[in-house]
């Protein structure tokens, strides 16, 4: 069952305004607190984003512990919106020291780490083509004029002369990195890229200003689940992926971002997880530029962590639902405070994986009718029902699941994604921003 109408609330919420976010660079190419918002930055939308993590040894072989030194790094991201201009974000959240970053380009990304001969643009942080971001800092570039459409790929290359300690990174983008020895930004060819793996680093947005966004973005925040976990490698069928894809097919699209993380928790901090959901809402969701609506699905990692006994689960304290419906209602008021759209998920059935057993199904049942039946969120779409297998409801339909009982297949997200537009699609004669 979808619950597809919005609650109507006794206050009037102003949508948030397109506003800049990220930490500008000076002139002299060392990061700084950003200027006033004004007519030149307000126009920024974020096209795509990656919710920053610690270094950690993660879920597959990464470079974020050991960072990088004389080495380029060749990312491809895909902007789910359209524009004139770009710029991108790059984050040392979690670095212990400041990161130079020596350069980086832009370019249309073709087959592996190659792209697009000719396209490729150097990008500048102040009117300077490197810069420096301190421990935990973050930097923009200046707008570069570069036409992009939605559903465009699109290739960042850093390079780094020095060495840059732990890199703060996204441990699962489900999408291929690449790295090479010395300076290839401008390298039009993939073959000295010999190096990969399926991670981000330290790029945390790309922006585009000058485009007819129309409506503002969707946030798509919560664990592996919205993160991707299941889904194909470079075939780009996240759960946001794909609702991009729909909105675009409808003619109406919309830009969406994906701010999951594999394991994050609603109540817990966790060292390979990331800061708890209330920790890392603002900065993921609320600060991120054009963004007027949110769907979060989260939960499930809360009440089914205490279930197993894998060492990497930590915290894995027994968690009522009570107080997970807690940490939700801290997360709407928060979202309701920038005049911003909450939409809730259910939590997926997932009988029979790792993360079953009596507390865990007894705790989601009751987040789920509290989801449902609360008023709290504006608008629920319920991906238990959507989800479930025809012949158990607690069962995860076996023609969306990746094999695990808990995390759907590319097939499964493209459902979560329909189901979630029939919420967010504008009804007839109503406000078309969602």
């Amino acid at each position: 069952m979808i619950m597809t109408s919005f609650k109507r609330s006794p206050r009037t919420r102003l949508l948030v305004p397109l506003a800049a976010t990220a930490v500008l660079s000076t002139g002299a190419g060392c990061a700084s607190a950003p200027p006033p918002a004004s007519a030149a930055t307000s126009a920024w939308a974020a096209g795509w984003i990656a919710s920053p993590q610690r270094p950690s040894i993660g879920f597959e072989p990464n470079w974020s512990e050991e960072g990088f030194s004389n080495q380029s790094v060749r990312q491809v991201v895909r902007t789910t919106a359209g524009g004139r201009s770009v710029r991108i974000r790059l984050s040392n959240l979690y670095g212990t020291s400041p990161l130079r970053v020596t350069g980086a380009t832009v370019a249309r990304a073709e087959e592996g780490a190659s792209v697009k001969a000719g396209s490729v643009r150097h990008l500048r942080f102040g009117r300077s083509t490197s810069l420096t971001i301190p421990a935990r800092g973050q930097a923009a570039s200046d707008p570069l004029p570069f036409d992009v459409s939605a559903m465009d790929s699109l290739t960042v290359t850093l390079y780094f002369a020095g060495t840059t300690g732990p890199a703060s990174f996204h441990s699962q983008a489900y999408a291929t990195s690449y790295r090479a020895a010395g300076d290839h930004r401008t390298d039009p060819s993939g073959s000295a890229f010999t190096q990969s793996t399926h991670s981000w680093y330290y790029l945390s947005g790309l922006d585009v200003t000058g485009g007819e966004q129309g409506r503002g973005s969707v946030v798509t925040f919560g664990d592996s689940i919205t993160d991707g976990f299941g889904s194909t490698n470079d075939a780009n069928n996240r759960f946001s992926d794909e609702l991009a894809e729909v909105f675009d097919a409808s003619g109406k699209p919309r830009p969406v971002l994906n701010a999951g993380i594999g394991g994050n928790l609603v109540l817990n901090d966790s060292s390979w997880y990331g800061e708890k959901s209330s920790a890392r809402f603002d900065r993921d969701v609320l600060d991120q530029p054009g963004v007027d609506t949110v769907v979060i699905l989260e939960g499930i990692n809360d009440i089914g962590f205490s279930e197993s006994d894998t060492p990497t689960y930590k915290p894995n304290p027994v968690i009522p639902a009570r107080e997970l419906i807690a940490g939700h209602q801290r997360l709407i008021k928060k979202a309701h405070a920038k005049g911003i759209k909450v939409i809730g998920a259910t939590l997926l059935p997932f009988k029979g994986s790792d993360h079953w057993g009596d507390h865990a199904a007894t705790a989601s049942n009751e987040l789920n009718r509290w989801i449902r039946t609360s008023g709290e969120y504006d608008a629920v779409v319920d991906l238990d029902r959507t989800m479930a297998s025809p012949s158990d409801p607690d069962l995860l339909d076996p023609a969306y699941d990746s094999g695990d009982k808990l995390h759907p297949n590319d097939a499964g997200y493209r459902a979560m994604a329909q189901a979630v537009a029939a919420v967010l699609r504008p009804s007839k004669g109503a406000d078309d921003r969602g």
